[in-house]
């Protein structure tokens, strides 16, 4: 027992000064537990095959599907037009939708994705950013409340209860604590943050040194010679030839820039293949070509193999677009400057191979102030001239290795990491939906460890997640080390008696005065502690001990569980307490005081809130 409260006291010490990361620290205090025979190696190691923390890693990766497919931007954006001007129901909406996307993804990724909409839309509103961005925050850690999934803390207690033979908790059975939560926060941040957040000098705008794909392409002015030719006709001429053969460029002196092809047909969900023009890629019924050129050429070329030239209007294919517009999911764009020691000056574009060597395009040439968009392959390259090529995102990193060359602007594969593939979007929405009513639906024989594993496998498979590669990035490993490695602390110290020694004090001091106060004891306890340790840590370890003092005293556990949990996640007092406190602080130019300011009394008041309705909702 004193070797286990001194491995707890010491990590304790590490988790609170922060100089060593908390995943060192919890795989330390985890490898100390083995050496000292308190745990045996299977015991040691049980929490990285628990059913909890495996969860967690397919809901990271269900995250990052619904991040990616740009489907929590969309509706949060769509939501929150709602507002207008009205900084009233700006407050509102920033709250309630906030609070709903955090039931279903990180707090972390909640407020990452909100905080630009929020900034953006405070700024329509002609109201200060600083009053909605820490309510933000804070709105994240309420909507986690909400959903079994929705927080660590939530799943720990869960089970928790699970192992001590408890029923395991619903999806929805954190909901009503949830909503409660969410009341609170708006009746006291509405008229203390308008009180307490008084608006500071205004930041000046901060515009970034880099320019978006969009902005790339306008500035060359592709958009203005992109043109769209369909293959509808199944008689044409072009079903079945390569575009070597058909000899575009040299007859009609068009640049074929790519190709989009069915890959099904279905009303609701767009499947397109985006794919780069190929010398050998192979025509069929359907393709739409989008080219560059002469229009008098484009419209021969489109006569002669009897194509149909598409308008601004015409949807290309059904579910596709009607706007013809390059888009950036699996293939992108990017500068390259030309070096003067470049063996290119001189050269044609042609004669470089850009398509060749790379599997590029070239779809314009800045010199100067000129951009050059016609006759492309036989203008001749330039020292200092800018080129904008296009192709596959791959391709387009590897041409950093031709670093005597040219130099490619930016980094392609982290600004393709970034870019959401929104036409995925649809079937983001169906697998989360589907995850959450086999975990919902009792009659559904699916473990929600399955469900969620089935969803993340799903998010790879369809394309919502780029790859297994992007999958595994999605993934907070940090996270995941440190509650696998500290979950076996709960059972150190229940098998060394720790557990049910400080629950014992907990009783012998609060429990004759009845459970309420007991429940109150157990949530202050872990109020303060999660303002030094993370939430995680802190359900870990005091989930345990709630459990044991509920059972020494016996009441039922589940609003102790509860009590820990919300204790756990609704920390304010501090911005380094949780990762969205901290988040937003430099956005909104918040200091520690305006925290303490305006957090601690709603986390106080939250605690008074909840021992007195944690009863109610749950007996003891």
């Amino acid at each position: 027992m004193i070797a286990t409260l001194i491995i707890l006291l010491v990590s304790a010490i590490l988790f609170v000064s922060g100089k060593v990361r908390s995943d060192l620290v919890a795989l330390c205090s985890l490898l100390a537990l083995m050496l000292c025979q308190i745990l045996t190696p299977s015991e040691g190691l049980s929490g990285f095959s628990n059913t909890t923390v495996i969860m967690m890693v397919g809901l990271f990766i269900v995250g990052g599907g619904i991040f990616q497919t740009g489907l929590a931007k969309m509706i949060g954006s769509k939501v929150m037009t709602l507002a207008g001007k009205s900084e009233l129901r700006l407050f509102l909406l920033v709250m309630v939708v906030t609070s709903a996307i955090g039931m279903f993804v990180s707090n972390t990724g909640t407020v990452a994705l909100m905080l630009p909409i929020v900034v953006s839309m405070a700024a329509a509103a002609g109201t200060s950013s600083r009053r909605l961005l820490m309510p933000l925050a804070f709105a994240s850690s309420m909507g986690g409340m909400m959903t079994l999934i929705g927080t660590p803390p939530n799943l720990i207690v869960s089970d928790t209860l699970a192992s001590a033979g408890y029923e395991p908790l619903g999806f929805f059975s954190f909901l009503p604590v949830g909503l409660v939560t969410l009341v609170v926060g708006v009746l006291y941040l509405l008229p203390v943050t308008k009180a307490v957040l008084s608006p500071k000098e205004k930041a000046k705008d901060k515009k970034t040194s880099g320019k978006s794909f969009k902005e790339l392409v306008n500035e060359y002015g592709v958009t203005d010679n992109l043109f769209r030719i369909h293959i509808n006709d199944d008689k044409s001429s072009a079903i079945g030839k390569t575009l070597a053969g058909l000899n575009i460029y040299r007859e009609y002196g068009i640049n074929v820039l790519e190709l989009r092809r069915s890959a099904g047909q279905n009303r609701f969900v767009r499947t397109v293949n985006q794919q780069l023009a190929s010398p050998d890629l192979v025509l069929k019924q359907g393709d739409v070509l989008y080219l560059s050129g002469d229009p008098e050429m484009i419209e021969k070329f489109a006569v002669d193999y009897s194509l149909r030239l598409l308008d601004r209007h015409t949807d290309e294919i059904v579910g596709g677009s009607s706007n013809a517009s390059l888009d950036f999911f699996d293939i992108g764009v990017a500068e390259i400057l030309i070096m003067p020691t470049s063996s290119m000056i001189g050269r044609t574009v042609v004669e470089a191979g850009f398509r060749s060597k790379f599997s590029v395009n070239v779809l314009g040439i800045r010199r100067k102030k000129d951009y050059i968009l016609n006759d492309l392959g036989t203008q001749k390259i330039m020292d200092g001239d800018m080129l904008l090529v296009q192709g596959a995102w791959k391709d387009i990193a590897r041409m950093k290795n031709e670093s005597s060359n040219w130099v490619v602007l930016g980094e392609p594969l982290q600004e393709a990491s970034k870019v959401t593939l929104d036409y995925k979007a649809p079937i983001a929405a169906a697998i989360m939906i589907a995850m959450i009513v086999m975990m919902v639906v009792d009659s559904i024989p699916v473990a929600p460890v399955t469900s969620v594993l089935l969803a993340a496998v799903l998010m790879v498979i369809t394309g919502c997640v780029r790859s297994v590669e992007a999958a595994y990035k999605t993934i907070n490993w940090q996270t995941i080390v440190l509650f696998a490695a500290m979950l076996p602390m709960s059972i150190a110290l229940e098998k060394t008696g720790v557990s049910q020694m400080i629950s014992g004090a907990i009783v012998t001091y609060l429990g004759g005065s009845g459970p309420r106060l007991l429940l109150a004891g157990i949530y202050a306890a872990t109020s303060v502690m999660t303002i030094f340790i993370s939430n995680t840590v802190t359900a870990v370890l005091m989930a345990p001990i709630a459990l044991q003092c509920a059972l020494q005293t016996g009441v039922s556990p589940v609003p102790f569980m509860f009590a820990v949990t919300v204790a756990a996640s609704m920390c304010f007092a501090s911005p380094f307490s949780t990762p969205p406190n901290a988040l937003v602080m430099s956005a909104g130019q918040y200091t520690f005081m305006d925290y303490v300011k305006v957090g601690l009394p709603l986390q106080i008041l939250m605690g008074v809130v909840m021992v007195f309705l944690l009863p109610l909702m749950f007996p003891f």
